[in-house]
């Protein structure tokens, strides 16, 4: 008896359907085609005895079962559930009337039980697209698909339960769906930016940065505050809207990484590797092509601490995904195209002992180690960073301020300077920000792929960045003293525009482009 059941694959973070077809007949034998690797071959003997746990067995018949399409390699244990269904159907010991609607996907343990997948969210997203009516996943993997509007997704923990539902005696119910992000959004973990002593300039830079989604790149030398700036940057981020949450989740858990929540991801994502990590740890690949660091940074920051520490070639790999918003990993038979729009901060040493340049501590680095430690950063990749900073030490009157604070200041009540004034919490930075991403969103909102000022393209600068005479006499002066590049250049009119943005003005001004010009 021939019987189709059907489960899914993710190749990048899009779904396609496996259709699993099993025939049992005379003879002896087992045979599973269509191009499986060795766990999915290994299913045969969890599959034998995960059935026998629930009273059942696998003929001993002759048993063939092809994977289509039989073109594309089928990876990993998560087919154990629909293979187990398919032949128990063909073999005639269940009735499953479900199966012809049903995505099933689970690994299957000896005992029965069943183990989480990773991509669930897409599987559930091409099922529904693909008129399929329900979808059977473990119940850690069904939370997350549970935001998927339009199809049933159930939750299961156990093989029994999976036989139970697909016979049609119920038992499980149809998953609560959730309705996506929440309102209100934990920001613990990120510290606060009223935490940070002294360091105007830099907290100026760095909302400048959130509002329009700049890169930044930071230089000072150690105990500056560098990587604790960095650390505060996600608390003034605006929340992730529903489709950048749906992106982010997808990414999240095609990688299989546990996240700590159910449904859809509310914070945007935070990643620093350290400067040891590898290429592809970075992009992304490896045997499963799955997605690196750059991708699961996708709509958050990808933080580099020690930038010039990292290996050459990885960050050069950066450059594509800057410009482009992805990342492009080439397989034997095909292209894997992940998401990888992220804010980029960066910070380093301005030598290898980190003093060059300290008003009290000496630098002891020649000037030819100078050189070679900064020419590990290449110029084509510098020109990507919007924000260049020089970070210096913290005064002592910012770090020891006169005026005594209460012995239960919170976060927000940490002093900014020797003046005594209260520094800005997040709280406070992110309200402005969310102005100006409004501003933008309403600008750009019939416009694919552009999101902030940073994503704008060349050709829509002259309508959106447009100068005035004495404007266009200033830039052309900065540009020429400086030498600026045209890459330069252009990303210069999208920084002032977000500084604009911030102000609410409707032109850029010269104060605009100065500031601006101030950051290269």
């Amino acid at each position: 008896m021939l019987v189709k059941a059907y489960g899914s694959a993710v190749c990048g973070i899009e779904a396609f359907t496996v259709t699993i077809e099993a025939d049992v007949s005379a003879g002896i034998n087992f045979f599973l085609v269509g191009l499986p690797d060795s766990a999915v071959r290994e299913s045969q003997q969890r599959i034998s005895t995960a059935v026998q746990s629930v009273g059942l067995r696998i003929p001993c018949k002759r048993i063939v079962i092809n994977m289509a399409p039989a073109d594309i390699r089928k990876e990993g244990s998560a087919y154990d559930l629909p293979l187990a269904l398919a032949v128990l159907a063909a073999s005639e010991q269940i009735r499953a009337p479900m199966l012809g609607t049903t995505v099933c996907m689970g690994e299957l343990a000896l005992d029965g039980a069943l183990r989480p997948v990773r991509g669930a969210l897409s599987m559930a997203l091409h099922a529904r697209d693909n008129g399929f009516k329900a979808c059977i996943f473990p119940v850690e993997s069904a939370r997350e698909a549970a935001v998927v509007e339009g199809i049933d997704i159930y939750g299961v923990s156990h093989l029994a339960q999976v036989l139970d539902l697909t016979e049609g005696f119920g038992g499980v119910p149809v998953m609560e769906h959730d309705p996506g992000v929440p309102h209100t959004r934990s920001l613990s973990g990120h510290p606060d930016f009223s935490l940070v002593r002294g360091q105007a300039q830099a907290r100026r830079a760095l909302e400048v940065a959130a509002a329009g989604g700049h890169n930044v790149l930071m230089t000072g030398p150690p105990g500056a505050g560098k990587t604790f700036m960095a650390r505060c940057l996600p608390g003034i981020l605006p929340p992730l809207s529903r489709a950048e949450a749906m992106e982010t989740t997808r990414i999240w858990s095609v990688a299989g990484i546990p996240r700590g929540e159910e449904g859809l991801m509310s914070t945007r994502p935070f990643r620093s590797p350290h400067h040891t990590a590898s290429v592809i740890s970075l992009t992304g690949g490896g045997s499963s092509a799955l997605p690196g660091e750059i991708s699961l940074a996708h709509n958050g920051v990808l933080y580099l601490d020690e930038l010039p520490e990292f290996p050459g070639r990885a960050l050069e790999v950066l450059r594509q995904p800057l410009e482009d918003g992805t990342i492009q990993l080439s397989r034997v038979r095909y292209k894997i195209s992940y998401p990888a729009r992220f804010m980029l901060v960066a910070s380093m040493n301005p030598c290898p002992c980190g003093y060059r340049g300290h008003p009290v501590k000496e630098c002891v680095c020649t000037e030819y180690q100078v050189l070679r430690y900064l020419h590990r950063i290449s110029g084509p990749l510098l020109d990507r960073i919007d924000i260049q900073l020089q970070i210096k030490p913290v005064e002592m009157d910012d770090l020891i301020p006169e005026q005594a604070e209460s012995p239960n200041a919170e976060s927000s009540a940490a002093l900014a300077g020797s003046s005594g004034a209260l520094a800005e919490s997040s709280a406070a930075i992110r309200l402005r920000v969310e102005k100006a991403r409004e501003i933008q969103r309403e600008r750009f909102g019939g416009l694919e792929g552009v999101h902030t000022n940073a994503h704008m393209k060349t050709e829509q600068l002259s309508r959106y960045c447009a100068l005035n005479g004495s404007c266009r006499t200033f830039l052309k002066q900065a540009a020429l003293r400086m030498q600026f590049s045209a890459r330069a250049h252009h990303r210069i009119l999208r920084l002032a525009r977000t500084i604009a943005d911030l102000e609410g003005a409707v032109a850029i001004e010269i104060h605009h482009l100065a500031e601006a010009i101030q950051y290269r």
